[in-house]
C-alpha cells in the first residue's frame, strides 16, 4: 500500500528546519535582539560580553543559518523524491536521518560563529 499522504507529510516535516533556518537567520541577521538576554537569541558566553559581541554573533550566525537553510531546501527534497512510492517505514527512516543531518548543521554552526568571535574580539569581549 502506497501511503502518499504519509510522504508529503514527513515532506513537509523535514522542510521545517531548512525554513525555520532561513526565517531565524533572517531574523538574526537584520533584527537581532536590542538588548543582551537570555532567552532569545544566540546566547554563548562569549556572544553575551556586551553589545558588539551580541551584535556580531547575531549577523554572523544569522547569515550563516541563511546560507545553510537556502543549501538545504534542495536536498531536502531531492533526497525525498525517490522514495514516493515507499512503504510508511523507509519514508519514515528516511525523514528521521535526514532531519538528524539537518540538526547536526544547526549545531555545527556555532563552532564557526563562537571561532569567528574569538578572531574578532579579546576574551573581555573588546574588539581585536
Amino acid at each position: 500500500k502506497n501511503p502518499m499522504w504519509f510522504w508529503w507529510l514527513m515532506l513537509i516535516c523535514n522542510m521545517i528546519i531548512p525554513v525555520a533556518m532561513l526565517a531565524a537567520g533572517r531574523m538574526m541577521w537584520k533584527h537581532y535582539p536590542k538588548q543582551i538576554n537570555s532567552v532569545v537569541g544566540y546566547r554563548t558566553a562569549r556572544s553575551m560580553k556586551n553589545m558588539d559581541t551580541w551584535k556580531f554573533a547575531h549577523e554572523y550566525c544569522g547569515k550563516l543559518w541563511w546560507k545553510i537553510g537556502s543549501i538545504m531546501i534542495v536536498p531536502s527534497v531531492v533526497i525525498f523524491l525517490p522514495f514516493y512510492h515507499s512503504d510508511r517505514s523507509t519514508i519514515a527512516t528516511v525523514a528521521i536521518a535526514l532531519g538528524a543531518i539537518q540538526l547536526v548543521a544547526i549545531i555545527a554552526s556555532i563552532f564557526p560563529t563562537e571561532a569567528a568571535l574569538k578572531k574578532r574580539f579579546n576574551d573581555d569581549g573588546t574588539q581585536r
